[in-house]
């Protein structure tokens, strides 16, 4: 495992809380924080629904990877990533090389009930959102897996608490880098 960046890279599926601990994380460690989703909205400047429909789900990935290859793994940030950018092995190969990969998880249940909070997330856009996210989901849990150094399931924890527990954990991986579950 040749990783040489300083940033915590947080990963896992829609609904896992990544973005909001994200946020805590960027005001306990001072680190910039960069969100792959902001970056693609920035550049077409829409929303992430506007997107898929008017360009592809395939161009968003693409906006995603090029967002991935503008940012430095030299410099620490925090860096939050959308759920499906493990499905191109490119954005793989970029994140192990920015840090510590930590995976948000949580149940099914729980993930579900939170990714269909807002009804803007374009891919539960479908006649069955639930049969479509379990899909989701089985295809990108071994992927997670693969490249997570930290594992934390998200499902009875606060934002903060997360937060607390992956600056924790961060500094023993950094010390240890050997892959650390909570």
């Amino acid at each position: 495992m040749n990783r040489h960046g300083r940033s915590i890279v947080l990963i896992g599926m829609m609904g896992a809380g990544k973005s909001a601990v994200g946020r805590c994380l960027q005001w306990r460690t001072g680190f910039a924080q960069f969100d792959t989703d902001e970056m693609v909205r920035s550049k077409f400047g829409m929303p992430i629904s506007q997107i898929f429909s008017a360009h592809s789900e395939d161009k968003f990935r693409e906006a995603e990877t090029e967002a991935l290859r503008n940012l430095s793994p030299d410099q620490g940030a925090i860096i939050v990533t959308g759920g499906g950018i493990v499905l191109r092995e490119e954005n793989v190969d970029l994140l192990k090389r920015f840090g510590v990969v930590v995976w948000l998880e949580a149940d099914e249940k729980t993930l579900f009930k939170r990714a269909s909070r807002t009804g803007d997330r374009p891919l539960l856009q479908r006649k069955n959102p639930r049969k479509a996210f379990t899909q989701m989901l089985r295809t990108r849990l071994p992927l997670y897996a693969k490249i997570a150094d930290i594992r934390i399931d998200t499902s009875e924890l606060t934002d903060e608490e997360v937060a607390v527990a992956i600056v924790s954990k961060f500094k023993k991986y950094r010390r240890k880098s050997a892959p650390v579950t909570v």
